[in-house]
């Protein structure tokens, strides 16, 4: 997987944001005598955050207190709140990285010093500790600003399916695993246009607090379906070979992955023929059911609590120990931390679909059965285990995640020399392969006026030299047997065994064909032969150059309900971390 690239295009934007907000225009230049405090916070509070900062300086630039309203004593030193993040909120993995390398690593490119890190969830702060192998938060300090369960964000209708069969309503691991193992899958269970599969998709946990919390909830199922009985996950289970085949059965739901929640909204809209669940915050949920996102889903969704458990996301503040920070920012912090507790702020927050952290502000719209949410909430809360376990938790994660066949398939017909464009399919090919995850198969196809096995499927090991060296051999002439080209290789492809691996085709081209003796639509019909399949084979199309056939690529990509990227020489970096979310 490419984690690394991952998580290097999100630290740079970071570091942009970061420095956008450095020096002379801060808040905090406006106020005499102010105490200057920074936050970087998670993407999903950028709906109120940048809000509740402004009025929050505002007041104290006013002369009054924001807490309490009255005019700032003459003791009293007024205080400012820096948004580090630029509005837009910093991914919590990555963030908490920074911090830490501020510590172990100063001169690191990813480096943050706020005084405020306000991650999803405080499973964040616990790994900075580990990692930076001192207190940098006090965990029994971080103080909750806004509560979001995570859950699994299913059709009602598939949902009602299961309750149907089964003939109980607390639905769980168990069940949905059931769907997959019954012999006709959904179709036992009278779904209309049915599938014998369950389709599942989560983020990246080195990145996602989401796909974290949702990684360590399937090793609690897995544990408790091998015996365990203790409150808290520990090292024993998470080493535990049987626990891990639990983990790695429950992946084996996954139609592929995504490197952040913003991508699977988009599968989200595809419907119900393509995913059937997906982990999200509780809000997520509750703004798409609300109309509030672009997605436009053709179903309603609604919250599955696990019945075997799962995460609040808590939005901690968690206020740093570091020499950045001194004693006064500190209580500062906390000044600020209060003011997020208000009511006014807290009844804000609710409005966004987060659950209000200070209990004396009533539950109220939008928790209600028309937005997919029950009221009550998850009925079983796991406990956070030890960083320790939680550091293990994603080291084991290539272990336990579904592995992948991905066969690269690289135009080289004549028309690929104008623009470089097959200079800048074979660089991007080479980079794929340099981040690729070990675990997954990879294989080499050429086409022009015919398509051209290069290198078979093979681990990625065995194959990865050869697969370099043909790559860099390769020179351009003849037509552009496009759609021959899938049909051949999409068909191999789907003659593998599929019975646990993510199947792909990552497709290199400009999309014109001049000499294919198959249609367009051969081409289609052959990527949906494999829809009923296990693992439907997903064929990923870049587009390279100007007069890229762009309707082309685009109808094969919806064919698998992917996109077309473009290719372009500047963005390689991007397009190669949009492909590998995949995988």
């Amino acid at each position: 997987m490419f984690r690394k690239l991952i998580l290097v295009s999100v630290l740079l934007t970071v570091m942009a944001l970061l420095a956008a907000c450095d020096g002379a225009g801060s808040p905090g230049s406006q106020v005499s005598n102010a105490i200057e405090i920074s936050i970087i916070y998670a993407p999903e509070s950028a709906l109120y955050m940048p809000q509740t900062i402004e009025e929050f300086n505002r007041a104290y630039s006013q002369g009054r207190n924001p807490l309490t309203g009255q005019p700032v004593a003459r003791d009293e030193r007024p205080i400012i709140v820096n948004d580090l993040t630029g509005g837009k909120g910093g991914s919590s993995g990555t963030v908490m990285q920074g911090i830490v390398n501020a510590i172990i690593a100063p001169n690191n490119q990813n480096v943050a010093r706020p005084t405020i890190f306000a991650p999803s969830v405080s499973h964040w702060l616990a790994l900075a500790n580990e990692l930076a192998g001192r207190e940098l938060f006090d965990l029994g300090d971080a103080q909750a600003t806004a509560l979001a369960p995570v859950v699994m964000a299913i059709w009602e209708s598939r949902l009602q399916a299961i309750r149907d069969k089964v003939g109980y309503d607390d639905i769980g691991w168990e069940e949905l695993l059931n769907v997959l193992e019954s012999p006709n899958g959904w179709c036992d269970y009278d779904v209309p246009n049915c599938r014998r599969t369950v389709y599942y998709g989560h983020t990246d946990p080195y990145i996602s607090s989401t796909a974290l919390s949702t990684l360590i909830a399937e090793y609690y199922a897995a544990a408790r379906k091998n015996g365990f009985t203790g409150r808290t996950l520990t090292l024993d289970q998470v080493r535990d070979p049987d626990v891990q085949a639990g983990v790695r059965r429950i992946e084996q739901l996954i139609r592929h992955y995504s490197s952040r929640t913003t991508e699977f909204k988009f599968y989200i809209a595809q419907g119900p023929d393509y995913v059937d669940f997906v982990a999200l915050e509780e809000n997520d949920l509750i703004f798409i059911n609300q109309g509030k996102t672009d997605i436009k889903p053709p179903e309603k969704l609604v919250a599955l609590y696990p019945k075997e458990g799962t995460f609040w996301h808590e939005h901690p503040f968690g206020i740093v120990k570091a020499n950045w920070v001194t004693p006064e920012q500190q209580e500062a912090a906390r000044v600020f931390t209060q003011y997020v507790l208000t009511k006014p702020v807290q009844e804000r927050i609710m409005s966004f679909g987060f659950r209000p952290a200070n209990p004396d502000v009533p539950l109220a719209y939008p928790f209600e059965p028309e937005n997919g949410v029950t009221r009550q909430g998850p009925g079983t809360v796991l406990d956070v285990p030890d960083s320790k376990v939680i550091v293990a938790i994603q080291q084991n994660w290539s272990l336990v995640k579904k592995q992948a066949d991905i066969m690269v398939l690289i135009d080289v017909s004549g028309s690929m020399l104008e623009e470089g464009k097959l200079e800048q399919a074979k660089q991007a090919a080479e980079a794929f392969l340099n981040e690729m995850d070990a675990g997954n198969r990879v294989g080499l196809a050429v086409f022009n006026d015919t398509v051209q096995p290069l290198v078979p499927l093979g681990s990625l090991e065995t194959v990865q030299n050869a697969i370099r060296e043909r790559i860099r051999g390769l020179r351009a002439d003849g037509g552009t047997a496009l759609y021959s080209a899938l049909v051949e290789v999409v068909g191999d492809l789907s003659r593998q065994d599929d019975s646990d691996r993510i199947r792909a085709v990552v497709l290199l081209s400009d999309g014109a064909d001049t000499a294919s003796s198959h249609t367009l639509s051969d081409a289609v019909s052959t990527i949906l032969a494999s829809r009923d399949a296990l693992n439907p084979i997903i064929v990923i199309p870049v587009a390279y150059g100007q007069s890229a056939d762009i309707g082309t690529l685009n109808g094969i990509a919806r064919a698998s309900s992917t996109s077309v990227q473009s290719g372009d020489p500047q963005n390689i970096r991007s397009v190669l971390e949009i492909i590998s979310s995949y995988f």
